[in-house]
């Protein structure tokens, strides 16, 4: 490789030595000595610019970091274009189904390029602990804005924003106080009124794991059999759908997440905003444990290749300015205590929160699942 700057001034120097020596004399001992330190020196600098070159792909690595995320690109855009502002490090975003990323984090293994696993709901968080594709950290930073219920004890995914799971009803049909609990919904008197999503959603599974949770299976069992028999219509179609079809009169109450009807108070779409005008949202369980609230959360895969990185993303996600972002932009409640939240998740109410440890749902999922299916529920 040629040296640098050869154009700017060691061939000029060169020449002019060698026009003042007569050709007859050869060159000088000077002139020798000088030529060989210039060799020296083109030879050291063709050295450390092939050194820069091998090591530019480790610059350009640790400069970046790369996430697989259920999340819709829209709602995460501004907190991970906020964090390469902050921190100078590149995000590079792939974004799926949760069931298929999880499918490729396994099938990649160690070789996956993947840093960090970006979801919804713990109940996927611990499906993916639970298929080895995370790694545990310690974070003083997280476990300082995170409280425990809403962290894997060991390290292995963090909460990084939460929504609740509560009733929705028809502000013509249903008093506010017909609602109570989330067990009441099992009464016969909500019978042909009720809509909800499938059984294979995994908020609706992680909602079950809380009851079982609190309940045990037997219990958890008769009120998933009562809420099937309370069926207005088969499950289908996801949350928005729930609040649409109780707008519609195709129900009377419905179960979805709380940022799900705060985005559509906020919609573009005109027929969204008029379905929230005929449907009220109800916090159940408040003279008792409270609502089920889960999380959006993340973890650093087991493979990841900038894990510091990784970390320090996850970090950012909880700092005041991206949990602020979390509640103007995403609509979902900061983890962080202490983060004002905007005016429209405010406009829901205040309300009590079940303190249950969302690490708890692991161990009821898969019963939740196999509750589902006994129950008929599909």
């Amino acid at each position: 490789m040629a040296a640098p700057f050869e154009t700017a001034w060691e061939p000029a120097f060169a020449n002019d030595l060698a026009e003042a020596q007569p050709e007859c004399f050869g060159p000088t001992k000077n002139t020798r000595r000088r030529q060989r330190i210039m060799a020296v020196q083109a030879r050291i600098i063709a050295g450390l610019i092939a050194g820069v070159a091998a090591l530019s792909p480790a610059i350009a690595a640790a400069s970046e970091v790369n996430i697989y995320s259920y999340r819709k690109e829209h709602l995460i855009r501004p907190l991970l274009d906020a964090f390469t502002e902050a921190s100078g490090i590149k995000v590079n975003l792939i974004s799926g189904k949760a069931e298929a990323l999880l499918v490729r984090l396994k099938s990649e293994g160690m070789n996956s390029p993947a840093d960090v696993l970006l979801t919804v709901d713990a109940g996927r968080l611990i499906q993916a602990k639970k298929a080895g594709v995370l790694q545990p950290i310690r974070s003083e930073a997280l476990e300082a804005a995170i409280p425990a219920q809403y962290r894997d004890p060991e390290g292995y995914w963090y909460g990084l924003a939460a929504r609740a799971r509560i009733i929705f009803y028809a502000k013509d049909r249903v008093a506010s106080e017909e609602l109570s609990t989330y067990e009441d919904l099992a009464d016969p008197k909500w019978k042909n009124r009720i809509c909800i999503r499938s059984s294979t959603n995994v908020y609706n599974q992680s909602l079950l794991a809380s009851l079982i949770a609190h309940h045990g299976v037997e219990k958890a069992e008769e009120w998933a059999k009562g809420v099937v028999a309370n069926m207005a219509r088969k499950p289908q179609g996801g949350d928005r759908d729930q609040i649409k079809a109780v707008a519609a009169g195709e129900c009377d109450i419905a179960i979805a997440n709380t940022y799900y009807y705060a985005r559509m108070l906020k919609s573009k779409e005109e027929s969204e905003r008029k379905a929230t005008e005929k449907v009220s949202p109800f916090w159940p369980n408040q003279n008792g444990r409270g609502a089920h609230v889960n999380i959006s959360g993340a973890g650093v895969t087991k493979s990841a290749k900038n894990r510091a990185n990784a970390i320090k993303l996850l970090e950012f996600l909880v700092s005041d300015e991206a949990q602020k972002i979390y509640a103007e932009v995403v609509n979902e409640y900061p983890v962080k205590p202490g983060v004002a939240i905007s005016e429209t998740i405010a406009s829901l109410g205040r309300f009590k929160v079940d303190p249950l440890n969302l690490a708890a749902l692991a161990e009821h999922q898969a019963e939740a699942v196999r509750i589902f299916d006994r129950a008929g529920w599909r």
